[in-house]
């Protein structure tokens, strides 16, 4: 087997040194390296000195392209290699030519697998104990990669590569996207010298409103109908291989490609939407489909013989045929939007890696294809959503609203969409669970596969052996014979955590054993810790679906074992069998958790994402703009959930009128927008594409105006979830739309926004970005047409007194949330969570009993006749 010899770490010139042709390798070890000396004679005279031009620095020869490919939310069982019913040749076609790993692991959720993913270290190591949006001060959770775990992309490129990443970016913090950055923690400041993607963790395919080039906002889609960010980011990654191969041909390169695809929204063109359509692949629905995936598995082999399927949670998610013939052909809908989203990201990919091939660069690259990042996504909730903004602000449409309002517009521009639970759980076949759970497979597994053709002989083969995303990084140095760095910038590097991968390329290594022997998993309190062959898991005690959930405390979730040896699937728990091996991992745990960052746990989700951060915006409650600004993101934008807050814009109407807008922040699937339309001032509430509360006055005439919007907001505010109560959030309140300081529209808000506003959407002024929050007013750019002298926000945030604090705590010690809720019970009731949100379930034995209640509850609504978001507070209040 070929290797890049070791020897290649020694410093070596390559070429007369100090000729312009001359080249280097360095030992790598301290980056960047330290400067040549200067091997030249340097006299008074220049005729008689003589010149001595650096080496330039490149790899080790034979040192391979990379080409790593993540997709995102795809489970096991999704593509065809690993026994799907999804066309996925291209990954078919690595397979074929080098490897499929069968026991290979994510982090179950996103930002977290790509940051051990870039890094070799674990997630919490980096700071990505949860996805940047929910970061919390503490060093295993702020989302920050600090200075001593330098990136693949910084030590590839110190070492002569060319870098480069397309598509998804989740590893900035969400307070560092700005354009004032700072931009060592973006791409480019990570060692990727090129970038072109998204910022955050997804984004509208069709008018990404995050997209940047390098660190510039970009908006390519703008006139262009059909544009797709799928098919444009392997436009760019084709282009930018066929130009530093024109500039550059014997360096190595580095390619991240990382595309939306599969996260929701789920947006394929309409060819591969009917492509996938015609197959008829799920029409016996989402039980049948499992039990096909399982069978394709053992034939192909990428599950042992002796596997056994873990069962269908009839307690949780219905069984195909209890489904009504609505139901049916909604979720059909989503899931052939979805298959299609596979398909189409999947030739999108082949066709970057056919751009490899066409160069002559296919055999000596090592090509690294991994489907997802983490298991599929059950956050569509039971019945799907057509806007996940809707879905994490707990508001989300029935199967009938879905139906009338979104069924035709499916995975278009009109939608922000996501499908049913149950198709989650089937794709994630054989295992048990989804995304965001990493104590069973069905949240961690993923299929991956890895060709380099001048290295790899055994094409075709299967390899079993237990590894995990830090392996990654390991497996490149050692393949392209690059040692890892012990100082970078002259800051001592912390180990990687990983262990390469290479040992498995060799054909006599088929059934060796692994070297990965141990991994702690934890995602929001879930957990587990693997060790030579055996895991201890915690009990899922929180379905994904459920954002908001009262739980026990950490330290008391009960404990599963599984013996992988004899149970692939995690069918069997054994924890009754082998006390003592159960004690031992639990234990083992605990010094991981110590090790690696992973102290304190938090089981909350929902909460995190309005934990209060670090940001431009922070501790601030005036702002003031003075000419127009776009491409603010969430992170560093002032927020206007829960809280009253006044604008007032200081604009010059010329003769003949104008309009555009003044100020927004979010677009179509959720945000505000105060604007000038046909010459009269406007304030737009989008609640999540279900209904819009709209503020308009008079004519505007020629001249300086100040228009003006207030609001009072009713609650209580955010801080109440400090007390595990949510009565504080999303409450109503009263707006006021002025001119010149008197009131031409007054409007009552039943109902505000509570979590977040669509977060691939920015805060803009003078012209709108993305998506407009009202189509019928207006379309992007809507540049404002008049003169804006000045903006001014200002914020009065609700504030607790002595006696709200005393009455929440009172609440919730009597609602079971104080030091001493669980006096008295035993250590199973303890451990049973009350699911508390606007999803209409608990768990296990109750839910059928609240799903009865969620269709009482429907009908009397529709006896009402209440409007969209009307029906959906209303069911959400009846639950109560």
């Amino acid at each position: 087997m070929f290797l890049v010899s070791a020897s290649a770490n020694a410093q070596q010139i390559n070429g007369v040194p100090g000729s312009p042709s001359a080249t280097t390798t360095i030992p790598g070890d301290h980056l960047p390296a330290p400067p040549e000396k200067f091997g030249g004679k340097i006299e008074r005279e220049v005729t008689k000195s003589k010149p001595y031009w650096p080496a330039r620095i490149v790899p080790p020869k034979g040192a391979p392209n990379v080409l790593l490919i993540i997709t995102d939310d795809s489970g096991y069982g999704v593509p065809s290699t690993f026994g799907g019913v999804i066309p996925t040749p291209a990954l078919d076609r690595i397979a074929r030519d080098g490897l499929r790993y069968t026991n290979f692991h994510s982090t179950a959720l996103c930002s977290p697998t790509r940051a051990a993913l870039i890094t070799g270290r674990n997630h919490h190591s980096v700071g990505y104990g949860v996805v940047a949006e929910q970061a919390t001060g503490y060093p295993g959770y702020d989302s920050i990669i600090t200075k001593d775990k330098a990136t693949i992309g910084r030590i590839l490129q110190d070492n002569g590569y060319h870098t480069a990443w397309f598509g998804k970016n989740h590893n900035t913090p969400e307070y560092q996207a700005s354009q004032a950055g700072p931009f060592d923690q973006w791409p480019t400041g990570m060692g990727f010298e090129y970038f072109y993607g998204f910022m955050g963790g997804d984004t509208n395919q069709w008018e990404p409103g995050n997209l940047v080039q390098n660190t510039t906002p970009i908006y390519p889609y703008v006139g262009k109908p059909g544009w797709n960010l799928m098919t444009a980011m392997a436009d760019e990654a084709i282009d930018y291989m066929n130009r530093i191969n024109a500039l550059s041909p014997e360096t190595p390169f580095l390619i991240k490609f990382a595309p939306g695809a599969t996260h929701a929204p789920h947006h394929p063109t309409p060819e591969w939407v009917k492509k996938i359509s015609d197959m008829k692949l799920f029409d016996q629905g989402w039980n049948k489909l499992r039990e096909t995936i399982f069978e394709n598995q053992k034939r192909l082999g990428v599950i042992p013989q002796n596997a056994k399927l873990t069962p269908w949670p009839k307690d949780l998610i219905k069984e195909w045929d209890q489904l009504n013939a609505d139901e049916k052909k909604l979720f059909l809908r989503q899931v052939e939007v979805f298959a299609a989203y596979v398909a189409y990201a999947d030739n999108e990919i082949g066709r970057v890696i056919q751009a490899v091939d066409d160069l002559g660069k296919l055999d000596n690259t090592l090509i690294i294809y991994i489907n997802g990042d983490n298991g599929t996504s059950a956050e569509g909730q039971p019945n799907g959503t057509p806007n996940e903004v809707a879905m994490f602000n707990q508001a989300n449409p029935g199967v009938e609203e879905q139906l009338k309002y979104f069924y035709d517009v499916w995975g278009t521009d009109r939608t922000y969409n996501h499908m049913s639970i149950g198709w989650a759980w089937a794709f994630d076949t054989p295992f048990s669970w989804t995304k965001q759970i990493v104590s069973h497979f069905g949240g961690t597994r993923q299929g991956m596969a890895i060709s380099w053709p001048t290295v790899i002989a055994d094409k075709g083969g299967i390899r079993h052996q237990f590894h995990h995303v830090i392996d990654v990084v390991p497996t490149i140095l050692e393949a392209a014979g690059i040692n890892q760095p012990t100082m970078v910038d002259g800051i001592k590097q912390s180990p990687i955590e990983g262990v390469s991968m290479v040992y498995t390329f060799d054909k006599k290594n088929e059934t060796a054993s692994t070297t990965h022997k141990t991994q702690y998993f934890e995602m929001f309190a879930d957990r587990a810790i693997y060790s030579d062959g055996w895991i201890a898991s915690t009990k899922v005690l929180r379905p994904p679906w459920v954002t908001v959930a009262k739980l026990p405390s950490p330290l008391d979730y009960p404990w599963e074992l599984y013996d992988l040896s004899n149970d692939w699937t995690q069918y069997e728990d054994v924890a009754a069998e082998y006390p003592d091996k159960l004690k031992e991992l639990h234990d083992l745990f605990w010094k991981e958790a110590e090790k690696y960052q992973v102290l304190p746990l938090d089981s909350s989700v929902a909460g995190r994402l309005v934990t209060p951060r670090p940001s431009l915006s922070a501790g601030r409650t005036a702002f003031t703009w003075t000419r127009p600004i776009t491409g603010t993101p969430n992170g560093d934008a002032p927020s206007l959930l829960n809280t009253s807050y006044n604008f007032k814009a200081d604009v010059e109407i010329p003769q003949g009128g104008a309009e555009g807008m003044l100020i927004t922040q979010g677009g179509r699937f959720g945000g505000y927008g105060f604007y000038v339309l046909k010459n009269k001032p406007v304030f737009t509430w989008n609640l999540v594409d279900l209904k819009r509360v709209r503020w308009e006055g008079p004519e505007l005439t020629p001249g300086k105006h100040v228009v003006e919007f207030d609001f009072k907001y009713d609650g209580l505010g955010a801080a109440t979830m400090m007390f595990g109560d949510y009565s504080g959030i999303g409450k109503g309140g009263t707006g006021v739309l002025k001119v010149d300081g008197n009131a031409v529209a007054t409007e009552k808000m039943e109902h505000t926004i509570p979590f977040i506003l669509q977060w691939d959407e920015a805060l803009d002024i003078g012209s709108d970005t993305g998506t407009p929050v009202d189509d019928n007013d207006y379309a992007t750019p809507f540049t404002f047409t008049g003169k804006l002298n000045k903006i001014t926000l200002n914020i009065d945030r609700p504030k607790l007194s002595p006696e709200d604090i005393r009455r929440l705590e009172a609440a919730a010690r009597a609602a079971g949330d104080g030091p001493s809720a669980d006096a008295g019970k035993t250590s199973a009731e303890a451990a049973a969570p009350e699911v508390s949100s606007g999803v209409g379930l608990s768990l296990l034995q109750k839910v059928e009993l609240r799903l009865d209640k969620r269709e009482g509850c429907r009908k009397q609504a529709e006896v009402q006749k209440l409007g969209l978001l009307e029906r959906i507070q209303f069911v959400r209040k009846c639950m109560e």
